[in-house]
């Protein structure tokens, strides 16, 4: 077996981000080996020369990386660090010896303080992006997901180059000057890395100070396959390098990754531009990937480790129910709820005369429930994709955000819910309405319905309760992966994942 190697030459560019990576990666090799050296030599690429070309026409495979990957093959470094994402086609000579543990590949929107009074006064919202990726995604996205305070947002888009500094700058530049921007796209990522690193976090703080937040959901904007992660690269023949390189190897990363480019291997991301693709680990559910292109008509795919297609299914997914049930609030003043951050279940759980909740941080379970909000004028910072309030644990600890600790968040639910809620870590749990069951008569159809259905959909415990005395012996059940789950199993039931009811009923059908 190589030995590892004792002093290593770490070739970066000289933005701030990458010397705050590279800082990270130096540090994490030399904590796994105390006698360990690692130091960095800076590299001017002609990427970092070139600043005018937007991204989006850059056709050299190598903007980035051609003067790196010439330093590490001539001997005047052993390796480099790189975004997994920026790679295509690597040279001869050159190998990947390791893929760090990522960090969150979500994209993130950063919106100036002043957006919603532009909103209101009818202005366009000017957003800059770098890719078209981010563009198709986010203009169809925030058409629903900002607050509705006015007409319908006008957005346009600005093709944005350079370091992350200076993109957010645009936020803080004079509004009416040509530099002014209302909002920038970029990866959450390269802000966590800035934040960890104590040069980039003196850059970044004031520069996000007062800032607006939205993380879009993956279902709607995922990000490019890759994003996140980094590779480690040495050359080829270079034994003691790799090994001492490959100590930070870490497998669910590059599983996660492999995973991401496989979903898009189909299309030809020089044909299209627009092809995003993100993998999750989700509990219960293992990976699921979520993605998405522009061809054929603005499709998009999830894809999981989906169970084998039941023969003659009869499916009842609970949407009789939802109907007829009734929805009744409690009179409880909710821009009074002393937390400063607020997760809302269901957007049941404002009703249609909400209060704006300016001060509060908002977080919701799902599209549906984001977009009901923004059309009731509540600026929603992120959502969990349906996929439950654990699927966002690990979002909502990245310190970037500078969101309190969960034990300072309360979450908004119906009355029932309480008891679900009461392991969450959340610091307040607040019912709001009341979800009343069927009436007589549309409960005795329901019933009738559920009698000749042979696959069931449980949205709710209580749903489940209902209707289980009449359910058939040999009936298979599912349900989503949140606080419905653990019911159905502390119940004695062992029910199928699904990542949505759409999954579910694509399934049956």
């Amino acid at each position: 077996m190589s030995q590892p190697a004792r002093h290593l030459r770490l070739a970066t560019r000289g933005s701030v981000l990458a010397v705050a990576q590279s800082r990270q990666v130096a540090a994490a090799l030399m904590a796994s080996d105390p006698g360990l050296e690692v130091t960095l030599k800076l590299i001017t690429t002609r990427g970092d020369r070139n600043l005018s070309t937007p991204l989006q026409s850059v056709a050299d495979a190598d903007f980035f990386s051609a003067e790196i990957d010439q330093a590490i093959l001539a001997g005047e470094a052993e390796f480099a660090v790189h975004s997994r994402k920026d790679l295509n086609k690597r040279p001869t000579g050159l190998i990947t010896a390791a893929m760090p543990a990522r960090a969150n590949p979500r994209d993130v929107i950063l919106f100036r303080a002043e957006t919603p009074a532009r909103l209101r006064a009818g202005k366009p919202i000017r957003i800059g992006s770098s890719s078209a990726r981010r563009e198709v995604n986010v203009r169809r996205f925030l058409r629903t997901a900002l607050p509705r305070l006015g007409p319908d947002p006008r957005l346009t888009f600005r093709s944005l180059r350079g370091p992350v500094e200076q993109r957010i700058e645009h936020l803080h530049a004079d509004p009416d000057s040509p530099d002014g921007l209302d909002a920038v796209v970029i990866a959450l990522a390269g802000l966590e890395r800035l934040w960890a690193d104590a040069d980039g976090r003196c850059v970044l703080q004031p520069l996000l100070s007062g800032l607006r937040w939205m993380l879009p959901p993956l279902s709607e904007c995922p990000a490019a396959p890759g994003q996140g992660a980094l590779v480690l690269e040495c050359r080829a023949g270079d034994r003691k390098v790799a090994a001492t390189l490959a100590k930070l190897n870490d497998a669910a990363t590059a599983t996660a990754v492999a995973a991401e480019f496989g979903a898009i291997a189909q299309t030809n991301p020089a044909i299209d531009s627009t092809l995003g693709a993100t993998a999750i680990t989700v509990p219960d559910l293992g990976t699921v990937i979520f993605a998405r292109s522009r061809e054929p008509a603005n499709s998009a795919a999830l894809n999981w480790m989906q169970p084998e297609a039941p023969a003659l299914a009869r499916g009842w997914d609970g949407a009789a129910w939802t109907r007829a049930c009734q929805r009744r609030h409690l009179p409880v003043a909710v821009e009074n709820v002393r937390q400063p951050a607020l997760f809302i279940a269901h957007w049941h759980a404002l009703g249609s005369n909400s209060p704006t909740l300016e001060n509060h941080r908002i977080w919701v379970s799902g599209l549906t429930s984001w977009q009901q909000l923004a059309s009731l004028g509540i600026w929603v910072e992120g959502c969990a994709d349906g996929l439950g309030f654990d699927a966002l644990r690990d979002t909502l600890s990245t310190s970037v955000l500078q969101l309190p600790a969960l034990k300072n968040w309360a979450v908004l639910t119906r009355s029932g819910a309480e008891e679900s809620w009461a392991n969450s870590g959340l610091g307040q749990i607040v019912a709001t309405y009341v979800l009343e069951t069927p009436a007589d008569s549309a409960l005795t159809q329901i019933r009738a319905t559920a009698r000749q259905a042979t696959h069931f959909f449980w949205g709710s415990r209580e749903q489940y309760l209902a209707l289980r005395d009449c359910l058939p012996s040999k009936a298979e059940h599912a349900c989503g992966s949140g606080k419905t789950l653990q019911a159905l199993r502390d119940m004695g039931e062992q029910p199928r994942v699904f990542p949505n009811r759409e999954a579910w009923r694509t399934w049956v059908d």
